[in-house]
Protein backbone atom coordinates (compact mmCIF):
# COMPACT_ATOMS: atom_id res chain seq x y z
CA UNK A 1 0.00 0.00 0.00
CA UNK A 2 3.19 2.23 0.44
CA UNK A 3 4.07 1.68 -2.71
CA UNK A 4 0.58 2.67 -3.85
CA UNK A 5 0.61 5.54 -2.30
CA UNK A 6 3.93 6.86 -3.67
CA UNK A 7 2.95 5.72 -7.09
CA UNK A 8 -0.05 7.63 -7.53
CA UNK A 9 1.72 10.95 -6.75
CA UNK A 10 4.33 9.94 -8.91
CA UNK A 11 2.02 9.42 -11.79
CA UNK A 12 -0.08 12.45 -11.11
CA UNK A 13 2.95 14.40 -12.12
CA UNK A 14 2.95 12.85 -15.11
CA UNK A 15 -0.85 13.24 -15.26
CA UNK A 16 -1.70 10.18 -15.46
CA UNK A 17 -4.02 7.22 -13.55
CA UNK A 18 -2.25 4.77 -11.16
CA UNK A 19 -3.09 1.66 -12.24
CA UNK A 20 -4.43 -0.81 -10.11
CA UNK A 21 -1.35 -2.22 -7.52
CA UNK A 22 -1.02 -5.83 -7.31
CA UNK A 23 -2.06 -6.58 -3.56
CA UNK A 24 -3.10 -9.45 -2.09
CA UNK A 25 -7.14 -10.46 -3.98
CA UNK A 26 -8.54 -10.15 0.24
CA UNK A 27 -6.59 -6.85 0.73
CA UNK A 28 -7.47 -5.36 -2.91
CA UNK A 29 -11.76 -5.89 -2.05
CA UNK A 30 -11.18 -4.45 1.53
CA UNK A 31 -12.34 -1.30 2.60
CA UNK A 32 -11.66 0.22 5.65
CA UNK A 33 -13.91 2.51 7.91
CA UNK A 34 -11.45 5.07 6.63
CA UNK A 35 -8.08 5.85 5.41
CA UNK A 36 -5.14 8.59 5.63
CA UNK A 37 -2.36 9.43 4.19
CA UNK A 38 0.25 11.29 5.68
CA UNK A 39 3.66 13.16 4.08
CA UNK A 40 6.43 13.97 6.24
CA UNK A 41 9.69 15.86 5.21
CA UNK A 42 12.34 16.01 7.27
CA UNK A 43 10.42 14.33 10.27
CA UNK A 44 7.54 17.79 9.51
CA UNK A 45 4.41 17.54 8.28
CA UNK A 46 4.47 17.86 4.83
CA UNK A 47 0.59 17.23 3.78
CA UNK A 48 -2.23 15.33 5.37
CA UNK A 49 -5.34 14.34 4.20
CA UNK A 50 -8.31 11.38 4.37
CA UNK A 51 -11.44 9.93 5.16
CA UNK A 52 -13.34 9.06 8.08
CA UNK A 53 -15.26 6.53 6.05
CA UNK A 54 -14.35 3.89 3.32
CA UNK A 55 -17.03 2.76 1.25
CA UNK A 56 -14.84 1.56 -1.93
CA UNK A 57 -11.93 -0.22 -2.48
CA UNK A 58 -8.67 -0.25 -0.20
CA UNK A 59 -6.09 0.67 -3.12
CA UNK A 60 -8.44 3.46 -4.77
CA UNK A 61 -8.74 5.06 -1.27
CA UNK A 62 -5.39 5.46 -0.93
CA UNK A 63 -3.98 6.57 -3.71
CA UNK A 64 -6.69 9.08 -3.84
CA UNK A 65 -5.73 10.20 -0.29
CA UNK A 66 -2.16 10.10 -1.22
CA UNK A 67 -2.71 12.53 -4.13
CA UNK A 68 -4.99 14.97 -2.07
CA UNK A 69 -1.87 14.67 1.04
CA UNK A 70 0.37 15.75 -2.03
CA UNK A 71 -1.53 18.27 -3.93
CA UNK A 72 -4.68 19.16 -2.14
CA UNK A 73 -4.23 19.63 1.65
CA UNK A 74 -4.81 23.80 2.46
CA UNK A 75 -2.06 24.29 4.81
CA UNK A 76 0.75 23.59 2.33
CA UNK A 77 1.98 24.62 -0.83
CA UNK A 78 1.59 21.56 -3.61
CA UNK A 79 4.20 19.49 -3.14
CA UNK A 80 6.37 19.47 -6.29
CA UNK A 81 8.27 16.84 -8.55
CA UNK A 82 11.69 17.40 -6.56
CA UNK A 83 10.12 16.55 -3.07
CA UNK A 84 8.13 13.60 -3.36
CA UNK A 85 11.76 11.31 -3.11
CA UNK A 86 12.16 13.75 0.31
CA UNK A 87 9.14 12.50 1.59
CA UNK A 88 8.27 9.50 3.65
CA UNK A 89 4.68 8.25 3.65
CA UNK A 90 2.46 7.18 6.09
CA UNK A 91 -1.07 5.30 6.41
CA UNK A 92 -3.31 5.19 8.66
CA UNK A 93 -6.15 2.86 8.85
CA UNK A 94 -9.28 3.45 10.58
CA UNK A 95 -11.85 1.88 12.47
CA UNK A 96 -14.80 2.81 13.16
CA UNK A 97 -16.36 6.13 15.25
CA UNK A 98 -17.87 6.12 18.56
CA UNK A 99 -19.35 8.47 20.73
CA UNK A 100 -17.69 8.79 24.30
CA UNK A 101 -19.97 9.87 27.23
CA UNK A 102 -16.66 12.04 28.74
CA UNK A 103 -13.69 12.92 27.68
CA UNK A 104 -12.73 10.58 30.44
CA UNK A 105 -12.77 7.41 27.81
CA UNK A 106 -9.93 9.61 25.58
CA UNK A 107 -7.02 7.05 25.63
CA UNK A 108 -4.09 9.52 24.55
CA UNK A 109 -2.40 7.53 21.87
CA UNK A 110 -4.84 4.79 21.35
CA UNK A 111 -7.65 6.72 19.68
CA UNK A 112 -7.81 9.31 17.38
CA UNK A 113 -10.33 12.03 18.39
CA UNK A 114 -13.01 13.92 15.97
CA UNK A 115 -14.42 17.20 17.46
CA UNK A 116 -17.60 18.75 15.67
CA UNK A 117 -19.49 22.51 16.74
CA UNK A 118 -20.77 24.83 15.31
CA UNK A 119 -20.60 23.43 12.02
CA UNK A 120 -16.85 23.05 12.62
CA UNK A 121 -15.05 20.26 12.99
CA UNK A 122 -11.71 18.81 13.24
CA UNK A 123 -9.88 15.26 13.61
CA UNK A 124 -6.36 13.76 14.84
CA UNK A 125 -5.32 10.22 14.08
CA UNK A 126 -4.19 8.25 17.62
CA UNK A 127 -0.80 8.65 16.63
CA UNK A 128 -0.72 12.80 16.71
CA UNK A 129 -0.76 13.74 20.59
CA UNK A 130 2.12 11.43 21.30
CA UNK A 131 4.30 12.71 18.65
CA UNK A 132 3.37 16.23 19.81
CA UNK A 133 4.06 14.93 23.80
CA UNK A 134 -0.02 16.33 24.49
CA UNK A 135 -1.97 15.41 27.28
CA UNK A 136 -5.20 14.78 27.02
CA UNK A 137 -6.35 18.47 27.79
CA UNK A 138 -3.37 19.23 25.26
CA UNK A 139 -4.90 17.24 22.94
CA UNK A 140 -8.48 18.92 22.56
CA UNK A 141 -7.43 21.98 23.23
CA UNK A 142 -5.15 21.95 19.67
CA UNK A 143 -7.87 20.07 18.22
CA UNK A 144 -10.55 22.98 18.84
CA UNK A 145 -7.97 25.35 17.82
CA UNK A 146 -7.40 23.17 14.64
CA UNK A 147 -11.11 23.35 13.99
CA UNK A 148 -11.09 26.80 14.44
CA UNK A 149 -12.79 27.40 18.01
CA UNK A 150 -11.22 28.90 20.89
CA UNK A 151 -9.32 26.29 23.62
CA UNK A 152 -11.52 24.80 25.62
CA UNK A 153 -14.51 24.42 23.22
CA UNK A 154 -14.59 21.13 23.27
CA UNK A 155 -16.31 21.24 26.80
CA UNK A 156 -19.31 22.55 25.38
CA UNK A 157 -22.13 20.73 26.20
CA UNK A 158 -23.17 20.94 22.44
CA UNK A 159 -19.71 19.63 21.56
CA UNK A 160 -19.54 16.15 19.61
CA UNK A 161 -16.89 14.25 20.46
CA UNK A 162 -16.09 10.43 19.03
CA UNK A 163 -12.75 8.56 19.03
CA UNK A 164 -11.73 5.86 17.02
CA UNK A 165 -8.37 3.98 16.55
CA UNK A 166 -6.20 3.11 13.61
CA UNK A 167 -3.39 1.04 12.70
CA UNK A 168 -0.90 3.22 11.34
CA UNK A 169 2.53 2.14 8.99
CA UNK A 170 4.98 3.97 7.23
CA UNK A 171 8.52 4.28 5.23
CA UNK A 172 11.33 4.34 7.36
CA UNK A 173 13.41 7.51 7.66
CA UNK A 174 12.74 10.51 5.41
Amino acid sequence: MLALARSSIREAFGGHDVAQAELPPGLAATSAAGAFVTLKRAERLRGCIGRMEGGGPLPALIAEMARAAAFEDPRFRPLGPGELDECSIEITLLGPRQEIGSVEEIEVGRHGVWLSLRGRSAVFLPQVAIEQGWDRKQLLDELALKAGLPPGSWADAKARLMVFEGLAFGESGD
